[in-house]
């Protein structure tokens, strides 16, 4: 098929966007405003959100580049163009590194800058040439500068929780950021962005009147793709991809907000597309799962560990504000990074309590946190679940042959290869329970099949719900117990009577599980 469009993939250079002639979704109205909003401002959004084009935006307007601009929405709104000097920074080349790696790293940025405005050899560390550079740009021009940080906080995401080589990294860019505190009169405008909130990482301490937008509902857009900008901007390419697909333009757009949409930054916030992968999928021409292509973070999963997060649990969280907008020295969960990072999504929100419902955004993601847990959180390999099982598992559900599902499942199981070391993890009946419960939980939604864990009712907590088309499946699994026991529970305590008017038939399952074998040792079918 012949590209009509050109999409700006792996490219974030607002110039090199334009004068290429790249698909552009003008946010340059919401730059201008934010621009002209605060004197230092800091916005955190998740990855491959734009956040660097955004930067280089700014780069571009505080220039005077107004060329670039001709025929955008800045152009109603601004009239002067002033050319200030810019000091743009991209901390992306710090990531996964050493003190003396991030040291370096900031040198050479620096080195880059001199070139323009000098240098001191008195300036011996990166905040002592970084206030240096800042000094000179401005005597030198006789305006004041404009700096740009983007991926801030690259250095400190792997040692969130490694207090020694925190401490030390931190030490580093605190010294290089106070210099912003001091260098304040000789500053026309700071924009600083990253993953994680500033607050958390405490390296702005100086910084007393950084203006945090990241939760401002008139800047929720400014990053990512709303669903006017989709259907305005982009609807010829939902049309090219609907060709692709011989669906119409309608269904496309369906399949597109299922799969990409669903992201909101404030309580009052557009519902917000992932940009990345809306322009991926109109260049490949596939509705594809993009935004994992590089994997799930490791800082990120570092801290799920860490804190032992139930990831049965995130598809409704009820938190407040402060609980997922908390300072790293006061989590006590994940969750914060969970927001941060784009994995979860404000929901709903409610004012009279000032309490919010967070949840995994869309498909995509919720397809990628299955596929990307299943090592770290069952220590199989993604993979070995596809192998054969998966078909033969699915069919024997669509067949509502539950005897040859568990012995399927029970095979299956029993064949796991392993993480090595990964038994003597499960010190306990908890670890057990748990690692059956994600067990099940993981493979039963890479089937894409309706599965819940710790589902309430009258009686109590029912280990597992499974939903079918024509069956509901009610399971209660025993580690230490027998297949009667758990049989016997369910019973007891009316676990299935919740869905005795519902249409489909409901099958009640007590398993127990062997740990020797790490597999299902017997199991009772009922039926309600």
């Amino acid at each position: 098929m012949e590209m009509k469009r050109k999409y700006p993939i792996g490219i974030q250079t607002f110039s090199e966007i334009i004068k290429d002639g790249y698909v552009y979704v003008d946010k340059t109205d919401l730059v201008w405003q934010l621009a002209h909003y605060a004197k230092f401002i800091f916005l955190s959004r998740p990855r491959r959100f734009g956040k660097s084009l955004l930067s280089s935006t700014f780069a571009s307007y505080f220039r005077g580049e107004h060329a670039l601009f001709e025929g955008l929405k800045i152009m109603d709104l601004e009239t002067e163009w002033v050319q200030y000097p810019v000091l743009h920074f991209d901390l992306s080349g710090a990531k996964h590194t050493s003190v003396q790696g991030v040291k370096d790293e900031l040198n050479r940025l620096l080195d880059r800058m001199e070139a323009n405005y000098g240098s001191n050899p008195g300036e011996t560390t990166p905040g002592m040439r970084f206030s240096g550079l800042i000094d000179r740009a401005y005597n030198q021009t006789g305006r004041q500068v404009v700096v740009i940080i983007d991926e801030y906080d690259a250095p400190l995401l792997d040692v969130l929780h490694e207090e020694d080589r925190l401490k030390e990294m931190r030490e580093v860019m605190q010294e290089f950021y106070q210099r912003l505190k001091m260098m304040e009169p000789y500053i026309k405008f700071c924009f600083i962005t990253g993953i994680t909130k500033f607050s958390q990482l405490s390296i702005f301490s100086t910084i007393n009147n950084l203006m945090n937008v990241t939760m401002d509902p008139k800047f929720s857009s400014i990053c990512g793709i709303t669903e006017h900008e989709l259907v305005t901007t982009l609807k010829e390419d939902i049309g090219l991809l609907a060709e692709a697909y011989k669906i119409t333009w309608e269904e496309m757009h369906s399949k597109l907000k299922l799969q990409y949409d669903g992201y909101h930054f404030s309580e009052d916030s557009e519902e917000i597309y992932n940009p990345y992968s809306l322009m991926k999928s109109f260049l490949s021409r596939k509705v594809g799962n993009y935004w994992f292509e590089s994997g799930t973070p490791t800082f990120l999963i570092r801290q799920m560990q860490h804190f032992r997060t139930d990831i049965t649990t995130l598809e409704r969280i009820e938190a407040s504000a402060t609980s997922f907008d908390c300072p790293t020295e006061a989590m006590n969960t994940a969750l914060p990074l969970l927001y941060q990072s784009g994995y979860v999504t404000i929901k709903d929100y409610d004012r009279e309590s000032d309490s919010y419902i967070l949840a995994i955004p869309n498909k995509e993601v919720y397809t990628g946190f299955v596929y990307g847990l299943i090592p770290s959180y069952v220590g199989i390999d993604s993979g070995w679940v596809q192998d054969g099982f998966a078909l033969r598992f699915w069919r024997a559900l669509k067949k509502d042959d539950i005897h040859l599902a568990m012995e399927e499942m029970k095979s299956f199981l029993a064949g796991i290869p392993y993480v090595e070391g990964f038994k003597s993890k499960l010190e306990d009946v908890k670890n057990y329970e748990g690692f059956y419960e994600y067990t099940f939980w993981l493979i039963f939604n890479m089937l894409n099949v309706y599965a819940r864990t710790q589902v309430k009712c009258a009686g109590g907590r029912v280990d597992f719900v499974v939903q079918m088309p024509e069956t509901i499946y009610v399971f209660e699994l025993k580690v230490n117990g027998t297949a009667r026991e758990a049989i016997d529970q369910i019973n007891s305590h009316g676990y299935a009577l919740p869905y005795s008017t519902d249409s489909r038939k409901v099958v009640k399952i007590g398993a127990q599980f062997d740990r020797d074998s790490m597999s299902i040792g017997e199991y009772i079918i009922g039926y309600a």
